[in-house]
């Protein structure tokens, strides 16, 4: 049973009102979605052994989305099963000043993964076409040459990111891109959660509410950033995120089918490398002593 096809669509308009946070897809209950959840565990851990083995290209996972929307969840849950030697995970907060000195790309371009592994960033580059688009007075910080602020500035930098993210499919490294959208209600009832529960204290913080209050203005930042950057390179997929159970299996659920699309294969043993493996292999049984 398939979660669903979440992928923004290239050719007409998004209004994030037309998604359902609370979809669960064609999945009756928890336990269906449980049991697919469990065999894609398992697919995903076998394609990376190959796209690491095969060392020829590389998964860069986006994710983007308000607080509590269960970024953290699905990585934990959904890489469960992953060699940690094959995957990096970055969590990209408030820029530094060495960042701040750079241009906005700078910080994430130094984290694209390798060939052979999947790279999975927590928030990205996208944070500055949306939390520096409702609060441009960060701009500030940012040094910027006063021609490059014009009034095509947000339009350049979609522009500046689907071109960089063009150059990294060429070369190899694909992009998956998730939004989880979860409801300003289910949000407030985990941000209650994490209020009445001293264990989840630490998880909530008084900015928190700050963002919050902004919720109007960030779904509006959210709407032009699908429009203007799911491309066919790297689409967007807006992800149901009101039921946590159902957002790690429809991630999941993508980025099995992405990697299968990549046509993974062992590398193929050379006729001289054969004979090598061969020489080697007999000399270990003829050791004595062993």
């Amino acid at each position: 049973m398939r979660p669903g096809d979440f992928r923004v669509s290239t050719n007409k308009k998004i209004r994030l009102k037309d998604y359902d946070p609370a979809d669960t897809g064609a999945f009756r209950n928890k336990e269906e979605a449980a049991r697919k959840l469990e065999g894609d565990i398992q697919k995903l851990a076998e394609l990376q052994d190959v796209l690491y083995a095969q060392n020829l290209y590389a998964l860069l996972i986006i994710i983007q989305a308000m607080d509590a929307a269960g970024k953290d969840g699905v990585v934990k849950h959904v890489m469960s099963g992953i060699n940690p030697q094959g995957c990096q995970v970055y969590s990209f907060k408030a820029p530094s000043a060495e960042e701040l000195d750079h241009d906005y790309l700078w910080r994430c371009m130094q984290r694209v993964p390798e060939r052979g592994r999947i790279g999975i960033f927590n928030r990205s580059y996208y944070e500055e076409v949306l939390i520096v688009k409702v609060h441009p007075e960060y701009l500030e910080k940012q040094h910027l040459p006063p021609e490059s602020i014009t009034r095509d500035f947000w339009k350049n930098r979609y522009e500046e990111i689907s071109n960089a993210e063009s150059y990294l499919v060429r070369n190899g490294i694909h992009v998956l891109k998730f939004f989880l959208n979860i409801s300003r209600k289910e949000q407030k009832k985990r941000f209650l959660e994490r209020l009445e529960q001293p264990e989840k204290n630490w998880k909530f913080s008084i900015d928190d509410l700050k963002t919050r209050a902004d919720w109007d203005k960030y779904m509006t930042s959210y709407e032009d950033m699908l429009n203007h950057t799911s491309t066919e390179w790297a689409p967007w997929h807006v992800i149901p995120a009101d039921r946590k159970w159902f957002t790690r299996v429809a991630v999941a659920d993508i980025i099995v089918k992405k990697l299968k699309s990549l046509n993974l294969k062992y590398p193929v043993t050379t006729p001289e490398h054969r004979k090598e493996l061969l020489k080697a292999k007999a000399a270990l049984q003829n050791e004595k002593g062993a």
